[in-house]
């Protein structure tokens, strides 16, 4: 089982329709996937007509049973809960705060068959708060999707600077080792070709190790979560992909790439 986050400074980047969009295509491959919503925005959730308010992320956090839906034969959600942010203000002084989804897991692996799943994805608030730092805490991999902008490179170093420091804070007695052993990615998202923001951006991620791809800019990704139709569906319709076939082809070879690399 390989655990995902998809983590940002800053909102607006796509993050959560990446994740949807990554989840679903993995789970076109055959893969089992388990799509946690730690985004208090719910976004991730409600893309799949889910309005739990009662055993989501929330119990995680406070205890209490946590409901896993399953939405499709290989996609299951755990649903996130909108007052998240507000747990993780009482939280503040607790010193375990940041391992309650580690927890979470070691207690639940057999109990919510958690073997199951071929991959974990979370989705995380744009922020390094009590939440995210639980994400990052159980992940293999993080990916942050980068936009063509002056405060996407700040956001950038602003959440390497971040990394460093937790992983720092949180060392493992008395190994000496650190718990945060995620390797971070960076994606670029929104790209247009024809833009010098763009042509920046991806001259920068030519030169950085953690880069793992790009997404072009395009309607279809973001109609993927407006219209809850991912574009993994959408490829299959043969006048879309015909229509759009570098788009569909570039994204599969970013999905593919990400893929092998985490």
């Amino acid at each position: 089982m390989k655990i995902i986050s998809f983590v940002a400074i800053k909102g607006g980047v796509g993050k959560t329709t990446l994740t949807y969009n990554y989840g679903s295509w993995l789970a076109a491959q055959g893969k089992k996937v388990l799509l946690i919503d730690l985004d208090h925005q719910c976004n991730l959730t409600q893309t799949f007509d889910i309005y739990n308010s009662e055993h989501t992320v929330e119990n995680i956090f406070r205890g209490g049973e946590v409901e896993i839906v399953q939405v499709t034969e290989n996609i299951a959600v755990l649903p996130g809960y909108m007052q998240l942010d507000s747990v993780e203000r009482e939280l503040e002084t607790d010193v375990n705060k940041n391992l309650y989804l580690y927890n979470w897991l070691y207690d639940n692996y057999e109990r919510k068959n958690l073997e199951q799943y071929d991959y974990v994805l979370i989705d995380c608030h744009p922020d390094f708060s009590v939440a995210t730092k639980n994400a990052v805490i159980v992940s293999h991999s993080l990916i942050s999707p980068l936009i063509p902008s002056r405060y996407g490179y700040n956001a950038k170093y602003n959440l390497e600077e971040r990394l460093e420091r937790y992983r720092g804070e949180q060392i493992s007695y008395p190994s000496r080792e650190s718990l945060v052993t995620a390797k971070l990615f960076f994606l670029g998202n929104k790209i247009r070709h024809n833009t010098n923001s763009s042509h920046e951006l991806l001259k920068t991620l030519e030169t950085d190790e953690g880069a793992i791809g790009f997404i072009p800019d395009k309607e279809l990704f973001n109609r993927s979560t407006r219209e809850r139709y991912p574009l993994s569906e959408m490829k299959a319709d043969v006048t879309l992909y015909r229509t759009h076939k570098r788009f569909f082809d570039e994204l599969d070879k970013t999905f593919q790439k990400i893929t092998n690399m985490i």
